[in-house]
């Protein structure tokens, strides 16, 4: 820290991002007493969060449970000898009692300290009780860095067991102190109810905490929020938050299993709504209400963005479902709008970012496998949800696929790293463009893990068009299927950043935290 900083927080330091967020309370101000016994107290019972932090911003995220008004103090300090009060949105029932306030000017390098508290609206001199959080600010000069990532919360029917010690993983991944953790999405199932009682192979029973909105699919925007409120309920889920800001991305699960835009369903579960641009509208809305995920000025509805985390990283997050044609055979052999799988507009932008990108690694975290094929009709095996689509020459949205890696071919591009998850089980793949059908790209690593409490499946098919060669792969053996996270194959993926040598190690971790596989990627000396 700064001797300015040390010497008293700047206010400069502090401001509201949005006009939703204005207003500041005085320096080192003296938090109010708290009410208790109040019927009017509103309480937290999802805890806080922080997210989408990037040069010296940072989005704070927390819900009430009633009416309310939020309040931030914010400090460099843990004990908030100094701080300042930022005045956040009110908690509605329009947004589901959440609430989301942007910090900017963040000094970099530095550990924030921040305390959600709220203040009833129902009487303006009740206050809750105060939860805090922390999160640290993205370097300005090389350091070492570790982030995380993984995916698949709270599917296949594995809910909260609190008796097995509910989402253990997320402690797991707390413990080893990252700087942040990219959900690389099917942060929820929205389409998965969860039973009470689910009856292991072995005779066990897994016992899993149920509401009323994970009894059923989504339809509503109350049922949407509800799945996200679930998952909050776990105790290691509000800890790791607490502690680690995270960059969330979406996929299918938010929605509905392997939707595309104009699907229309033909669901008996769905009994009030089929269509799926309906359903994905309100999961958005969702999406963007029970995290701490900040709108695009320009697009609000957008989620793909990109994160500066000093002059040694930046994160690409894309968005893999929201521009993508219909799913089917995936054969045509010329590009047009039915091929279409990030979308020309987020593709423009993704060049346009990496172009610029002078940060040594460019790591672009997918909601989706590249080489691995997911069948959109697995017992036909006629019609795809991603852009593979089996051996030979590229076809189908793998055309997409072609038009972006030619392109960091061509402009030199180097230390492209790509981070997913979706599929159920951890991998390590090499893609050979010696091996390949389509050669014209500099080879590069594609890296997979999750779930992080679901079942676990895999191993996929691999398609030989972009030439992936798997390194490693951990999953069930012998055909089974839908393991429970007691079976312990659960996954998350660690990244390690020397600000030395520059040098990245990804390593591939289980539920207990053991390294199950590790690799050191040297970057390339850009000119």
């Amino acid at each position: 820290m700064s001797e300015k900083a040390k010497s008293g927080i700047n206010r400069r330091h502090f401001i509201a991002g949005t006009a939703a967020a204005s207003g500041t309370l005085l320096l080192g101000g003296v938090a109010p007493a708290f009410a208790r016994g109040d019927t009017n107290r509103p309480s937290m019972p999802y805890g806080v969060a922080s997210g989408d932090v990037s040069q010296g911003q940072a989005m704070i995220w927390s819900s009430a449970d009633s009416p309310a008004q939020m309040w931030v103090d914010v400090s460099y300090y843990e004990d908030f000898r100094k701080f300042i009060t930022l005045q956040g949105p009110n908690a509605l029932a329009e947004t589901g009692f959440a609430s989301k306030l942007a910090l900017t000017d963040l000094a970099p390098g530095q550990k924030v300290f921040y305390r959600v508290r709220y203040q009833s609206l129902k009487d303006w001199q009740v206050w809750g009780e105060p939860v805090v959080g922390s999160f640290s600010t993205p370097p300005a000069i090389a350091s070492n860095i570790r982030f995380l990532w993984s995916g698949d919360t709270a599917g296949q029917g594995w809910g909260i067991n609190e008796e097995w010690g509910g989402m253990r993983i997320y402690e797991t991944m707390r413990q080893t102190k990252p700087d942040f953790f990219i959900h690389c999405g099917d942060t929820i199932y929205a389409d998965g109810p969860i039973k009470a009682e689910v009856k292991l192979d072995n005779g066990d029973v897994w016992k899993n905490v149920v509401t009323p909105e994970k009894s059923k699919v989504a339809e509503t925007l109350q049922e949407f929020r509800g799945n996200f409120a679930y998952n909050l309920m776990d105790k290691n889920v509000r800890a790791f938050n607490q502690e680690v800001p995270m960059i969330v991305q979406w996929d299918d699960h938010e929605t509905v299993n392997n939707w595309y835009p104009a699907e229309v369903l033909n669901d008996p579960r769905y009994q009030n709504e089929q269509s799926v641009a309906l359903l994905s509208a309100r999961a958005r809305r969702a999406f963007f209400e029970m995290n701490p995920i900040r709108s695009s000025a320009t697009d609000p509805q957008r989620i793909y963005r990109k994160f500066h985390y000093g002059p040694l990283l930046d994160v690409f997050a894309i968005d893999m479902r929201s521009y993508r044609g219909d799913n089917g055979a995936n054969n045509q052999t010329t590009a047009s709008a039915e091929t279409a799988f990030l979308g020309s507009k987020q593709i423009l932008w993704l060049k346009q970012q990496l172009l610029a990108s002078k940060a040594t690694w460019k790591v672009i975290a997918s909601d989706m496998p590249i080489g691995m094929i997911v069948y959109d009709d697995w017992k036909n095996k006629s019609t795809f949800e991603n852009l593979a689509n089996g051996d030979g020459a590229p076809k189908g949205r793998e055309l997409e696929m072609v038009e972006l890696l030619r392109f960091i071919k061509q402009n030199r591009i180097e230390n492209v790293v790509w981070l997913t998850a979706d599929v159920h089980y951890t991998a390590a793949h090499y893609y050979d463009p010696d091996k390949a059908q389509f050669q014209d790209f500099t080879p590069f690593y594609e890296f997979v893990s999750g779930p992080l409490n679901a079942g676990t499946f895999g191993p996929n098919d691999m398609d030989n068009t972009f030439g992936p060669q798997v390194l490693y792969s951990k999953h069930p053996e012998g055909g089974k299927v839908n393991l429970p996270p007691s079976a312990g194959l659960q996954f998350f993926g660690q990244v390690d950043i020397d600000a030395e040598s520059e040098e990245m190690t990804v390593t591939l971790k289980d539920l207990a935290g053991s390294s199950l596989y590790s690799k050191k990627l040297t970057p390339v000396k850009q000119a």
